[in-house]
């Protein structure tokens, strides 16, 4: 650290204590995900939305609440369905016959932490209904806009088997997460200690979060993200970003590559993982190590790099190899 800046109330030795408690805190419930756990901190540091995939079973709805129980938030789950309407997720008005005039009833969009599970289920009109709450941290009711409390993190889930009855997500809307993030199946060890866990302190299947303490609050939250203003970055570092992502529109393989929003995100989600590794600056590792889930969902591989079995990661991997990092 070069120095104990404060920022919000928080200063940075204190903003890195919270962070590790709170990574402990995930991992009491979440086991063998270390990675995820970390890109999840860090997507709730930088202030941006997760979309999670991965098969049934592998606790992305546990990662979601135990994070927003631990980050001393508001949760809400909403299931996406096939009949799910826009404001079954942001509201609607009802008529007060007593008082005679319509009131707003706000949906469960109006919390902190917002769960979308298997957002694919729902029909585009549906998943539409979460673009502007996730862009203008606001929503629109009967023509009134109501803003929502921050933090405001909306975590979406998917299944990347089942593809009938879906609603592919668009490019317009997949763009809006920061981060694509796969949850994969445990090693054989941490699937033990899981099955050991679940049948010894829990009745049902699952992991019970009971145990799981309460690290931040909201106020806390935010300040841990203005945090992220503070810190020291190189131009050498944005000019790097900036490589990167150009180079994803112009690579062999790639029919199209990440917009700006992706340097954007990068940037942002680099100064999250310098935070986390306990830094106050930046540094090329950080954008490397954080690279993939953030554009892993802006590119588009082309028909032949797909038919050949190639993945975004193995050509996104290639693209962060030919670009040459600034040494500081």
């Amino acid at each position: 650290m070069t120095d104990n800046k404060t920022v919000g109330g928080l200063s940075f030795d204190e903003g890195i204590q919270k962070i590790a408690s709170l990574e402990q805190e995930l991992k009491k419930c979440v086991v063998g995900q270390d990675q995820v756990v970390k890109e999840m901190v860090i997507g709730m540091l930088a202030a941006g939305h997760i979309l999670i995939e991965g098969v049934p079973g592998l606790g992305k709805t546990l990662l979601a609440r135990t994070l927003a129980k631990a980050a001393g938030s508001k949760f809400n789950r909403i299931q996406f369905t096939p009949d799910l309407m826009p404001s079954d997720i942001t509201g609607h008005s009802l008529f007060d016959m007593k008082e005679n005039i319509f009131k707003i009833r706000k949906g469960p969009i109006f919390c902190h932490f917002l769960l979308a599970d298997e957002i694919n289920r729902a029909p585009a009109k549906s998943q539409a209904a979460l673009l502007e709450a996730m862009q203008e941290q606001q929503v629109t009711i009967e023509g009134k806009s109501l803003q929502l409390v921050r933090p405001f993190l909306v975590m979406a889930t998917q299944n990347p088997i089942e593809q009938e009855g879906t609603y592919p997500l668009p490019q317009a809307q997949t763009d809006r997460f920061m981060f694509k993030i796969f949850i994969d199946y445990p090693s054989s060890a941490d699937e033990e200690k899981i099955v050991h866990l679940v049948t010894r302190s829990s009745i049902g299947d699952g992991l019970d979060d009971r145990n799981v303490k309460t690290i931040l609050e909201p106020d806390k939250v935010l300040a841990l993200q203005q945090l992220l203003t503070a810190m020291t970055v190189d131009d050498r570092i944005v000019d790097y970003v900036v490589k990167i992502t150009r180079t994803t529109r112009s690579w062999n393989g790639i029919d199209y590559g990440a917009g700006p929003r992706g340097a954007i995100n990068l940037l942002r989600a680099a100064r999250g993982s310098a935070l986390a590794g306990r830094r106050d600056y930046v540094i090329p590792d950080d954008v490397k190590s954080i690279a993939l889930p953030v554009l892993r969902h802006r590119i588009k591989l082309s028909a032949d790099m797909e038919i050949e079995g190639y993945t975004a990661d193995q050509v996104l991997k290639e693209v962060l190899d030919s670009v040459e990092a600034p040494r500081l």
